[in-house]
């Protein structure tokens, strides 16, 4: 199979150059062509993607060598792009920076070679005018197998900074393909994690990716960015596909041990999980709303190819679980900024713990865990684990390396696999009787909690690295 989709990699010197302003108006705008645009965003992030999805109509997907592996970067990239006329992949970071120690793992620069896709570098001209050549030229020539094939100068302050900017890089040989002037109407709200995330403004989101669209329009030569990403090289290969993965990941032991199963809790009546749906579907239950916003898509993928139906729900309004449930999935996002609410839902809180209890499988990452916990910053959670959880000053921001250390409904004990932790948060204590994970970095350590059929941690991890784990959880929701 050859990959010729259409492609782009929006590409910067550093964070905060405008890679995010420049990528998301540049897919509405194509979009509003009539172009179908695959978004992509290099690295683990969940939160571009949201304005990525918002600004082309299709769900925005990552790609990160450090999470998945080299060899699926392409698979997956394909697979999100099928049926496009152009792809627009918005970098991490500084174009070569990637993960810690480990070379250009997991970098733009890596990701734009594995594509082989031609890169736009986006560079803050604020501060500089003929050293902006300077500054292009050695991007351009840090790798040879790096194409940058153009410049977008962002934050141009008149005409005269233009001229100035456009003289200085007639001599470095890299074209200028758009020129943005400053504009505040595009900036977007961040806190302690990044940006708001689009479920949480959406309205305002609209508006921003509306003005986005409308500051490359005015400044990009759009015809010309279209032809460099035609001129992007084939890839051969199949796409990724969650039916064919799941099938050939092998099937999962069971029954389940159950490890570090928590004492009876008077409060909470245990009862069997619910029976399967008519079809023989298991329902397998995924937070989602303003307080729950961060999943790759192709979790749910990986789960309804393992013989489940996936059901979205909000624990800020939905006062149950989904009818049929028999495995919860709890992802990432911003309890501790919904704390309150999340605590006033006492009848969700009390259907979380009572399948929890009967040994239903339970995944949560990060924010899953907090909403598991018994209290959030003083607010009652659902009590599932003892364990308390506080906001903290200090950022835990990086890669894993990490092994299954307890049987799980994800995976058995010793089964490796990558993650990433982002959060300001700590629960105490870190780790159950049955911990999920041993974590090798940035020190060794053991984190999480198995317990009946809950895997709860703080690592967040891309399961197409492991489709095994989908398979296994699904066939737990079976066997439960």
């Amino acid at each position: 199979m050859v990959i010729s989709v259409p492609r782009l990699v929006i590409a910067a010197p550093s964070s905060g150059s405008g890679k995010t302003t420049v990528a998301t108006g540049l897919m509405a705008a194509f979009a509003s062509r009539g172009l179908a645009v695959s978004p992509h965003k290099v690295g683990p992030d969940y939160i571009d993607p949201g304005y990525h999805a918002l600004a082309t109509g299709r769900v925005g997907r990552n790609l990160d060598s450090y999470l998945c592996g080299t060899e699926l970067i392409a698979p997956l990239f394909a697979h999100g792009a099928r049926g496009c006329d152009l792809a627009v992949v918005e970098g991490v970071m500084g174009l070569y920076d990637g993960a810690a120690g480990e070379g250009e793992l997991a970098s733009t620069a890596q990701v734009a070679k594995l594509l082989r896709a031609p890169v736009v570098l986006v560079v803050d001209a604020s501060s500089q005018s003929r050293s902006v050549a300077a500054l292009v030229h050695g991007f351009a020539s840090w790798d040879p197998e790096v194409r940058v094939a153009g410049v977008i100068l962002n934050k141009v302050g008149s005409s005269r900074h233009e001229e100035m900017l456009r003289e200085a890089l007639d001599e470095s040989g890299v074209p200028v393909l758009g020129c943005l002037r400053r504009a505040a109407q595009v900036d977007t709200p961040a806190r302690h994690l990044g940006l708001v995330p689009v479920a949480e403004r959406r309205s305002d989101a609209v508006d921003a990716v509306g003005a986005m669209a409308e500051q490359v329009r005015r400044g990009c030569d759009l015809d010309a960015l279209y032809a460099l990403a035609r001129g992007a090289g084939e890839l051969s290969g199949a796409a990724w596909d969650a039916a064919e993965v799941v099938a050939s990941s092998p099937p999962p032991p069971l029954p389940v041990p159950t490890l570090g199963a928590a004492p009876a809790d008077p409060r909470h009546r245990p009862e069997r999980p619910r029976p399967q749906t008519p079809d023989g579907l298991r329902v397998v239950a995924v937070a989602g709303g303003a307080a729950f916003t961060f999943s790759y898509a192709e979790h749910a993928e990986l789960l309804t190819a393992a013989g489940a139906e996936v059901v979205t729900f909000d624990p800020l309004r939905d006062e149950q679980l989904p009818d049929g449930t028999g495995g919860l999935v709890i992802g990432g996002g911003f309890p501790e900024v919904y704390a309150p609410e999340l605590s006033a839902n006492e009848p969700l809180r009390k259907a979380v713990a009572e399948l929890a209890f009967a040994g239903a499988p339970v995944a949560a990452e990060c924010a899953g865990l907090l909403y598991l916990s018994r209290e959030l910053d003083g607010q009652p959670m659902c009590g599932v684990l003892d364990v308390s959880a506080r906001m903290s000053e200090r950022l835990t921001l990086g890669y894993r390396d990490a092994v299954a250390v307890s049987d799980s409904a994800l995976a058995v004990a010793g089964t490796r696999m990558r993650g990433h932790e982002f959060h300001r948060t700590v629960v105490e204590p870190g780790a159950g009787a049955a911990p999920a994970w041993g974590v090798r970095a940035p020190e060794r350590r053991v984190e999480g909690f198995v317990q009946q059929g809950v895997h709860a941690s703080y690592l967040h991890t891309h399961w197409a690295s492991q489709p095994g784990v989908a398979r296994r959880f699904v066939e737990r929701c079976r066997t439960s």
